[in-house]
């Protein structure tokens, strides 16, 4: 509730014939007066009622804009964020129909605000906040780096929320004027965050490489270095397995740091194609996030996926051929999904070998240890790319059928009535 003296005073300056300058000069006494006087439950109430007269017609515009900036920054010098989000709401409130007018302002009220929520750990409210700053405003000068610095911002309170979907947005339109942007500290920001999107999205490889870039930057304390190329590992054991994994490994695993950091004994293993067992995929797991162990479309996770995966193509290094059974028995699935694994990182081109399924066989190409190329196969070719005869066979079969069909057309033209009477086309 408004104090008896807030109130009075307020419509003394309202009912006065001051002039501007006048009025001016008493409401800023009256807010250092609010600050100081008020009590922690009135404080909240007179500081509204002295915003609902200090945005209505006892003054202008020309007046009004630095007793607002006067009063956001007393505000942010009283440390109560509560205080901030709530007085600062209703600042905003009261400028919405007036923003034109007051953009500068206004974007220091979304600021204040917006820190309050972060602080209070509400950052999808932080977000929506700042959402609506005006950056492309006349009465406000907005450099390309200030317009970087809010949608980064925006975009690491949806990350905090686990909102690609609206981080991603925000992304794009930071990455449009990055090129401008000479801010070391922003495009590290956006290189994080842009990690971050991609980590989440599943993206692995991709995500590895910007975080293994950025455990490199010297602009970067060496703790959060290692922590960029921790996770850079993590990201790489959770990409499929293929030669663009194992080449991503590889880089990993050369970096003489890899060796500080937890993951090391599971990157070692995977980098040497030895198979993974479950107790090591267990303390890997308990380390990583939610959506690294969020399930895929078949029911099972990312990380069991790219284990399973991975053993597959560590078998392929030690067998020649392997029956369904005992290679569901190896990846700790049934001979039916083994063979569904075998079957797609085959199709993929990230496995080179082809499937007996009379036999219930698998059988690994000699000379390249298992691993293909990673170029897509079509279905059912995969047998033709790594059998020769099978290759010789399918030319003569399509020779044969072209021929027939050659012969075929030129019935048609020369003996149309035999062709109706004889042949079904």
């Amino acid at each position: 509730m408004v104090t008896s003296a807030v109130s009075e005073e307020i419509g003394r300056i309202e009912s006065s014939s001051d002039s501007a300058s006048d009025k001016s000069a008493a409401y800023s006494a009256l807010l250092s007066n609010i600050f100081q006087s008020s009590t922690a439950e009135s404080i909240s109430d007179n500081l509204k009622a002295f915003l609902d007269s200090l945005l209505g017609e006892t003054v202008g515009i020309v007046s009004s804009r630095p007793l607002l900036i006067t009063f956001v920054d007393s505000l942010k010098k009283h440390n109560d964020t509560t205080l901030h989000v709530e007085v600062g709401q209703h600042a905003l409130h009261l400028l919405q129909s007036r923003v034109v007018s007051f953009a500068e302002q206004d974007a220091q009220v979304r600021d204040m605000v917006a820190s309050g929520y972060e602080l209070a750990g509400e950052h999808s409210a932080a977000a929506k906040v700042l959402q609506g700053t005006q950056l492309d405003s006349s009465q406000r000068t907005v450099t390309d780096d200030d317009k970087i610095r809010v949608w980064i911002r925006i975009m690491r309170n949806y990350l905090e929320e686990d909102d690609t979907t609206n981080a991603e947005i925000y992304l794009n339109r930071a990455k449009g004027l990055l090129y401008k942007c000479q801010d070391q500290e922003l495009n590290l920001l956006f290189q994080l965050s842009q990690a971050r999107i991609l980590d989440a999205r599943w993206k692995f490889l991709e995500a590895c490489q910007v975080y293994h870039n950025l455990s490199f930057s010297t602009a970067v304390v060496e703790e959060e270095r290692l922590r960029a190329l921790s996770s850079a590992i993590v990201c790489a054991v959770l990409a499929p397995a293929g030669p663009q994994r194992s080449r991503t490994l590889a880089r990993l695993y050369k970096d003489d740091r890899a060796m500080q950091v937890g993951e090391h004994g599971i990157l070692e293993k995977i980098f040497l194609d030895r198979l993974l067992e479950p107790e090591e995929v267990d303390g890997f797991a308990a380390n990583l996030a939610p959506h690294q162990l969020a399930p895929t479309a078949d029911g099972s996770t990312v990380l069991a996926k790219a284990v399973i995966e991975h053993n597959l193509l560590a078998a392929s290094r030690v067998y020649e051929d392997i029956g369904f059974e005992r290679l569901g028995e190896l990846l700790g699935v049934s001979a039916n999904k083994a063979e569904e694994y075998a079957a797609h990182m085959i199709q993929q081109g990230r496995l080179s070998g082809h499937i007996d399924q009379i036999e219930g066989y698998v059988f690994f190409t000699s000379g390249s240890g298992g691993e293909a190329s990673g170029e897509k196969i079509a279905v059912g070719q995969s047998d033709r790319q790594s059998r020769p005869e099978l290759r010789r066979w399918d030319q003569n079969v399509q020779s044969v059928t072209e021929e027939v069909e050659r012969i075929t057309a030129q019935l048609q033209t020369l003996f149309p009535e035999f062709v109706a009477k004889h042949l079904k086309i």
